[in-house]
This record gives C-alpha cells, structure tokens and sequence, in this order.
C-alpha cells in the first residue's frame, strides 16, 4: 500500500537564504521542464509529429542542462499527468452520455404530456370537450372544470375560460420547454463530439486562478501580485521518484534515519541540508531508511522511496512517499460471522450477522454532512468510521460493504427532485469506503465488497417487517448475508406476484419492486411475516388511494 508521510511546516525565515533561493530555483526548473514535456506530448497527439529528434527524457536533460534524475522525474510527472487526462476524457463522455439519457426521457415525458395537452385543445375545438382524469381535470355537471394537483385546487367556470387560460398557456410553456431541452440536447451531442475528436492542454496554476486575472477585483488592480501567484501555483513541487538500487532508495533525497537530516542534491551538484520531522509516521519512516540502509542486494530487495517538496509561500512541507505492507494480522475469517454495512448520505447502518447469516443486533451511526467543506466531511465521515469498525473489532469479524460508483449516477439528474439531486451531492461514498479501508487495515480488520444490487429491496421487502428494522439496517443485514455467500430468495408471501417467473433472482426483486411501489410505513402494514401463506392486504388505512389504485392495477 502507497502511503505519503507529511514533514512538519519548515518555515523559510528559520533557514538559511541561500538554501530557500537554490530550492526555489531548483523547485521552478523542474515544473518548467515537466511543463515542456507535456506540451510536447500534447502537440505530438495533435500533430502526429515529435518536437524532439531524441527520446523526450535527453531532449529535456539537453536543454535544460540537468541530471537524468532529475530530467526522468519530471518526464514521468508529464506522462502521468497525460495519463490522467485521457482517464478523464473517458470519464467525461461516460457523464456526458448520462446527460444525454436523462434529456432524452425528459424529452419523451414532456413530449406527452404535451400530446395530452393537445389531444384535450382539440377535442374543445370539435365541440366535443374531453379530459383526462389523470392529468388531474374534471368537467363538473355545471360546466365547471377543476384541476386538483396535490394540495393545489383551481376552477374555472367554464370552458372556454378553462381553454384560454389554462390549456393555451400549459401549450405554450411545454412547447417553448421542449425547445430549450433539445438545444441543451444538441449541446451535449457536440461537447461529446468534441471530447472525442479534440486533445486538450491543461493551464498549469489552475483554470480558476488564470482566469481571476479578468475577474477578481484585486488582481485587475493589481497584475503584478497576480502573475505572482500565479507563477507561485505553477511552481508549487517537485516529486523525484525513488530508485530501488539507491543507498535510500533515492538518488536526490538522502534521509538519515539517526539524526533526521533531508540532504537535497540540486541538479547543479550543490546539497542543501535541512531537518525534517515526520510527526505521524516517523518511526515508519526510519524503519523502511533503516532496512533500506541495511539492504545487500538493493536491486533484489531494495525499496524505491520517493520524495516531495511544496512551497507553500511562508514554509516548506516535505513528502515521504513509501510502500507500506498491509497489517499482517488481519482477520479474514467468518468463522464467527461479519458485521453488514449499509452506507448513506448521514448515517451508517450496520447489522451484525452469524456464520448461519442469522440476524444477532443491528444499529445507526448518524452524523451531518451538510454544508460542510470538504475537509470537514473527510474528518467527519473518520471520525465515525472509527466508531464502525470498532464494532467489528469488539465482535472479531470481518466488514461487508457494497461496491458502489456514484461518479455516473450524480451527473444524470438535471430534471429530477431538488431534495434528493441535492443529498446525492452531499453523498461522499467513495471517502467512506476509503476511511473503512483504511482504518480496518490498521485495526486488523478484512473488508470485503459485495455487489450492490437490490440490497435495500430485498432487505424492505423480506426482513424489515420480520425484525422490525428500519430500511437502512434491513439493508446492511442483506449486505452481510451476500458476503457470507448467500442468496436471498423471494418469501412465500410474495412469491405469487412473480406468476411462476423462472428469472435470476435479481430480476424477481426487480419485478417486485415495480408492482410494490409504495411508502415504506405502508408495506409494512400490509402482510403478516407470522402467516406466510396469506396474501397481501391491499386495503390497509395506511394506504393512500393513489397506492391502492397502484396495487390493485399491478397485482390483478
């Protein structure tokens, strides 16, 4: 496992000048030529043409008169930034088919909603007035039409009012809707065709600094301190990567473990010495220098050991990058059972399940991620995970949690509901299952991830009611049976709603989550887990007549 170690802050006025300027010049050398290298890169993609006669590594050691560690380092920072570039490329066209998907069924929805409009205009216009019951009209006995819509109710006193002031402006509006959601349409074809046929640059220092230049009051008054931070931001660090075959593991970066001394050799032959505390991870550190050190045959045994420097204006910070093993004590075995975790946008739902994938104890981890920074949600979502896997540590079992990628599903809900568009933003998930990672590795502790599908269906549908739990928990008792390899079949209740499918049993949960679209509270309500073979009430009090409509439709 890569792991970085972070220096204490080494401020510029406690050292000596002339090592901050033969750093800062170093530091503004090797950005300038990791700079080179990547437009380089960029105008060979474009043009199919080499900018050098040699390979990019000597080009760059030739003009700018350096090493080759030096001149490798920041070559291989360039192909990895280029790298990076066309992951996401890849990444963005992923996104920008979703948005196209999700304009298309909007498109379609609308696009009906509008024929029913005008389906209703014409049958006014034949003399014939008709409308639907379920775009919420009624024509009343005294030539009165009203419109019900959730908690809203309007009248018209007649017809011809109903017509010109309703229908007439809900055309209009639909019409001039749809008008603006093909353009958006046709905008994101062509972004996509653009993606695909153009390679772009990337601006070193930040899109969002470049263009404060033009934007931001102070630096329009001022360009000078600007260009400052910007050429600050441009020339912010230089990572050397580590040589296995080195003394430490590093040609450039020489760390002695004894007395904590980082000695730096520039590319110009001079070294520069400074003192560099690690305050989390020291003896780690000293640990790999020492058996780096100690090594005999470095090219067998030997470990890389890269080092970062950032220049943050006022001080340095040093960056000690190294290959740590994983704890070698973690415990694998389900022997005892695993503890299932259902992760969501405030709490963590757990549920502690035997080897058998009996239910045992359940229970919530709330916390609020709203409004918060991103550092804050980071230390948050930590700062729980050390109550969670605690809960594995005390019961000595493993932790399931589900594979879950939330990079596509946010893109694609530009028409959906406010309320929850906004909590899938706020929804951190790949910084939870990282923080369990994590946290798990260093208390001995396995986490394995299971496939997500229709847990919290299956979950509702089979075991909330029959353990009285809630939604979330049901959730995570599922999300524990699939890591210990079990299946959940659908139970006898709602086993004659599939009318004998013989499909995966993925599919049956999808079936049935179609035609049990109800609220929670109210699939409660309407079966006995204690009489398995009775059917479903679809009569209960809870139920509202929207829902029994539904019911009574899908389970005929």
């Amino acid at each position: 496992m890569k792991k970085a170690y972070f220096s204490e802050r080494i401020y510029k006025n406690e050292i000596d000048a002339s090592v901050v300027v033969r750093l800062t010049e170093q530091i503004e050398r090797f950005n300038q030529m990791k700079r080179t290298s990547y437009q380089s890169m960029v105008k060979e993609k474009r043009t199919g043409k080499s900018s050098f006669p040699v390979s990019l590594h000597l080009a760059m050691k030739n003009l700018f008169h350096t090493n080759d560690y030096y001149a490798n380092s920041a070559v291989r920072e360039a192909k990895a930034l280029m790298s990076s570039q066309n992951e996401l490329q890849t990444l963005y066209k992923k996104q920008k088919d979703e948005k196209i998907k999700n304009t298309n069924d909007k498109i379609k929805k609308d696009g009906k909603y509008l024929k029913k409009l005008e389906n209703t205009k014409s049958s006014f216009v034949k003399g014939k007035p008709k409308v639907q019951k379920r775009m919420g009209l009624t024509i009343l006995p005294d030539g009165s039409v009203r419109y019900q819509k959730k908690d809203k109710i309007l009248i018209w006193n007649n017809l011809f009012l109903f017509e010109h002031q309703f229908l007439d402006v809900q055309i209009k509006r639909i019409q001039a809707k749809l008008g603006r959601i093909r353009h958006r349409q046709q905008r994101l074809t062509e972004e996509k065709e653009k993606l695909s046929s153009t390679i772009n640059s990337v601006v070193f220092g930040t899109k969002k600094l470049f263009k404060h230049q033009h934007s931001k009051e102070e630096y329009v008054k001022d360009q000078q301190l600007w260009r400052e931070k910007f050429l600050q931001q441009r020339n912010k660090q230089m990572l050397i990567s580590g040589r296995k075959d080195g003394k430490y593991g590093n040609f450039v970066f020489h760390y002695n473990p004894a007395d904590h001394q980082l000695r730096i050799t520039l590319d110009s032959g001079v070294v520069v010495s400074l003192k560099v505390e690690i305050p989390y991870g020291q003896k780690i550190v000293d640990d790999i220098l020492t058996q780096q050190l100690n090594c005999k045959n470095k090219k067998l045994g030997g470990q890389p050991i890269s080092w970062s420097v950032e220049d943050h204006g006022a001080y340095y910070i040093f960056k000690c990058l190294v290959e740590t093993e994983l704890n070698p004590h973690i415990n694998f075995s389900t022997a005892d059972g695993v503890i299932g975790v259902d992760c969501n946008v405030n709490h963590f739902a757990w549920a502690n399940v035997t080897k058998d994938g009996n239910y045992l104890n359940s229970g919530v981890i709330n916390f609020n991620l709203s409004g918060k920074t991103t550092g804050q949600t980071t230390k948050i979502i930590e700062l729980e995970v050390i109550a969670l896997v605690d809960i594995a540590v005390k019961a000595n079992k493993p932790i399931v949690i589900e594979d879950i990628d939330t990079t596509i599903s946010k893109t694609g809900d530009a028409y959906g509901n406010k309320k929850a568009n906004r909590l899938k933003s706020v929804f951190a998930y790949r910084k939870m299952a990282q923080a369990i990672h994590s946290r798990a590795n260093k208390m001995g502790v396995d986490v394995k991830e299971v496939n997500p599908a229709y847990t919290s269906i299956s979950g509702k549908q089979k075991y909330m009611r029959k353990f009285g739990l809630s939604t979330h928990c049901s959730a995570a008792y599922t999300i524990a049976r699939s890591g210990l390899g079990y299946k959940e079949k659908v139970p006898k209740v709602l086993r004659y709603l599939l009318n004998g499918s013989r499909e995966r049993q993925w599919k049956q949960w999808s079936i049935l989550n179609k035609k049990l679209n109800v609220r929670t509270v109210a699939f409660y309500e309407m079966y006995d887990v204690k009489k398995p073979t009775l059917r479903l009430n679809i009569f209960v009090p809870c139920l509202s007549s929207t829902e029994t409509n539904h019911l009574a439709k899908t389970l005929s």
